[in-house]
């Protein structure tokens, strides 16, 4: 049966009355009336006392008949949820609960969802490329061989490996060889793969960025790893405490664009990091997450180039598509590919075979190039107005880092952080402070002094969304 959705016109004893939108689905229209009202109720959006519309008046909104609203109406009148006087209608009941009357208690809210979201890690799911896509998938699924439906090659399909190494030595300047790639679902899916390789290898550590996603960190915790952290300053991560650290065999880096104060890793350091990783027979893992988007200058190739022997490179589609697609890389030292698909045989053995192909065809049609240059231009245009609108409205905030990626750092007034996140949230608008991502106090003189600041995805926002959230943004700055 067709769903059906309404903006609900109510009435309340206690103020002014509200529209509620509801949604009705499922196989029978009725069932999903009573629910979306039962949930309305539980959930506190549909307060005590307040007066629903007619049952005439409501079916004619959903375009039902008004023995569905009745019949509706007439059950959660009987489990409770719902009262009916003659002369007075159909209102929500005072008590939040079935059969507990005259407790004075009332349902506790739902959360409020924020109206805006300018959190950090997705792109502008709204600008997947559908119409591409489907092309591209069509054309795969018509020439994939039988042999494509099998459980196939745990290094992933031979064409979309191909088809990556081809293009990552282009765009990215990464020595790849087909036989050297391991397909994955994702970034979290091939750290946790190198995780298990390294604990096999015995080693105890792995340092990692003092700022990053605790995510990743927490994962490699789980494997058993130490994870010692390589302080961060404006010249990204200080390769020189490698150096001090003891017992680990690897390290984590964003060096094209350190993840998330937006530096990039200078020169020497690059050459020191592959030094060390030569001298020691460490391995440094690389996480290039959205290498492909640099607005000022050609983005800065892979470290992977300089020490291919040593450095295990991470890509994914989950900045430049989107992270539903669950699509990854891992280019291998040739020494590790063993190893990781022998982790790999222990979970997930392979990604979807048809993906895999629609990927290799996007890619080999030219299609994956000319969308990353459309959401180049898209986000570099989003990031200048939110420098401009911040410039205008809220000059003393700085922003910092690099003209690339899908997120920007707000430097805000020492002791202003937290306040201004929750006058955020109070507005709707979600956002993340930089504390979020810091995992320690760094060392006098050895990393980013202490700061209060916002990391803020200026990506993610649709189109219709963006100007809102923008205005909000400047609204509540210092």
């Amino acid at each position: 049966m067709t769903d059906s959705q309404t903006n609900l016109k109510t009435d309340s004893s206690s103020g002014p009355g509200s529209d509620l939108h509801l949604e009705l689905r499922g196989p029978g229209l009725r069932a999903g009336l009573t629910n979306a009202l039962r949930d309305a109720v539980r959930t506190g959006r549909l307060a005590p006392g307040t007066r629903l519309p007619p049952s005439r008046s409501l079916a004619a909104d959903l375009g039902v008949s008004r023995n569905t609203v009745t019949d509706s109406y007439a059950e959660l009148v009987a489990e409770g949820w719902l009262t009916a006087r003659q002369g007075s209608g159909t209102l929500v009941a005072e008590q939040a609960e079935p059969g507990r009357a005259g407790t004075g208690s009332r349902p506790r809210p739902a959360p409020k969802r924020p109206t805006y979201g300018l959190r950090p890690g997705a792109p502008d799911l709204a600008a997947f490329p559908r119409t591409q896509w489907l092309a591209a998938a069509r054309r795969a699924l018509t020439a994939a061989p039988h042999a494509a439906f099998g459980y196939g090659d745990a290094l992933g399909q031979i064409r979309l490996r191909a088809a990556l190494a081809d293009y990552l030595a282009r765009a990215r300047g990464v020595y790849a060889e087909p036989e050297r790639i391991v397909v994955c679902s994702g970034f979290h899916h091939g750290l946790a793969l190198m995780a298990r390789a390294l604990r096999a290898r015995r080693v105890r550590a792995v340092a990692v960025e003092s700022y990053g996603l605790d995510l990743y960190r927490d994962l490699l915790t789980d494997a058993g790893l130490g994870t010692p952290s390589v302080h961060v300053d404006e010249h990204g991560a200080r390769t020189d405490d490698l150096e001090r650290l003891e017992d680990i065999g690897a390290v984590l880096m964003t060096p094209a664009h350190q993840y998330p104060t937006g530096v990039a890793l200078r020169p020497e350091r690059r050459t020191a990091a592959v030094e060390w990783a030569r001298r020691t027979g460490g391995l440094i893992l690389e996480d290039d997450y959205d290498g492909e988007f640099r607005y000022d200058r050609q983005p800065v190739g892979a470290l992977q180039g300089l020490g291919p022997d040593r450095v295990v490179y991470f890509g994914s589609v989950s900045k430049s598509l989107a992270p539903g697609v669950r699509l990854g890389w891992m280019v291998l030292p040739e020494e590790l590919v063993p190893e990781i698909v022998a982790a790999k045989g222990y979970g997930d053995y392979m990604s979807s075979a048809l993906e895999q192909l629609t990927l290799a065809e996007f890619l080999t049609s030219g299609a994956y190039d000319r969308h990353v240059r459309s959401m180049r231009l898209h986000y570099r245009r989003r990031r200048e107005q939110l420098v401009a609108a911040l410039a205008h409205r809220a000059p003393h905030v700085h922003v910092r880092g690099m003209a690339a990626g899908l997120q920007a750092v707000l430097e805000l007034p020492l002791g202003t952080e937290r306040l201004v996140t929750r006058e955020a949230a109070r507005r709707g608008l979600a956002v993340s402070g930089l504390a979020e991502f810091r995992h320690e106090t760094p060392e006098s003189g050895r990393g980013l002094p202490r700061q209060d600041a916002l990391v803020v995805n200026y990506a993610a926002p649709s189109d219709s969304a963006w100007k809102g959230a923008l205005d909000v943004l400047c609204g509540v700055m210092p």
